[in-house]
This record gives C-alpha cells, structure tokens and sequence, in this order.
C-alpha cells in the first residue's frame, strides 16, 4: 500500500491503455455532449475536427478509468480528490485512437488540521498512440499517512 510518506516529488509515470471506439464515442455523447460533431460523420466533416470526435469530458472520463485501474493495480491509500486545475484539451480524440497517461508529482503536503492525512499534486499528460499530447491537467490527490502501528 502506498502512503503519504511515499509520494516523491518528481516521480514520472506512465500507464494505461485506452482504445477508443466509435461505438463508445456517440453512446458517450447522446447521453452527455449531444453535439453534432460528436454524434455523425457528416457534421463533424463540416468542422475543424473533420471527423467524428470524442467529447473532451468524454476523454476526461477514459482518463480516469485509466487512473483507477492504476490505483487498483498499485495499492494507493487514496481518499478522493478536492479537484483538478489547468484542464487543457489539446488534440481531438478519434475513435481508433489508443490512450495513455503520463503523470509526474508535482508537489505534496502534509495536512496541518488533519494528521492522517495529506495532499499531493499531479501533472497529466494523456497521450494518443502518436506519442502526441490530447489533453493536460494538474490533479489534486487527497491520500491517507502511514498507520502509526
């Protein structure tokens, strides 16, 4: 299990393996970002995205499976998250495109109202299958200290 004490400031990573569907795309977008460059071809032909895309919330979404899977694989202490910062959508994601994260610890501190636990922050990177940067953000991470006994 991996604690508070063992977040170090300025550990890279990379994870996660995200094959984005068409199928998914719209499903995603009839349900939460009905706009039409996400829901058919022809609109999106119309756009700057020139083919069908996927929501950035939709991509936010994908990334936070990722995320989980990770923490499962892991074994984080974790207690949530109070937010993200700089969110940035850089690139459309296509369906065929193939996901990944990159994420380095920006910074942590202990909580000063609450021992057992503390805080750390984050830069992602989410990449597709080109290596190319799709979107950015700080996240927050909320995480238990390491049990006295």
């Amino acid at each position: 299990m991996q604690y508070f004490e063992d977040i170090e400031v300025g550990r890279k990573a990379r994870f996660g393996h995200y094959e984005v569907t068409r199928e998914e795309v719209v499903a995603f977008a009839e349900r939460y970002d009905p706009q039409p460059f996400h829901l058919s071809d022809e609109a999106a032909a119309q756009t700057h995205f020139g083919r069908l895309s996927a929501s950035g919330w939709h991509t936010c979404a994908m990334t936070m499976a990722m995320v989980v899977e990770n923490l499962k694989a892991h074994g984080q202490a974790g207690l949530g998250s109070p937010g993200i910062d700089e969110l940035r959508w850089l690139k459309p994601v296509y369906p065929g495109d193939t996901l990944t994260c990159e994420t380095e610890v920006i910074d942590k501190r202990a909580s000063r109202s609450r021992p057992e636990m503390g805080s750390y922050r984050s830069r992602m990177t989410v990449l597709n299958q080109h290596g190319e940067p799709v979107m950015t953000f700080v996240s927050i991470g909320l995480i238990r200290t390491r049990p006295a006994d």
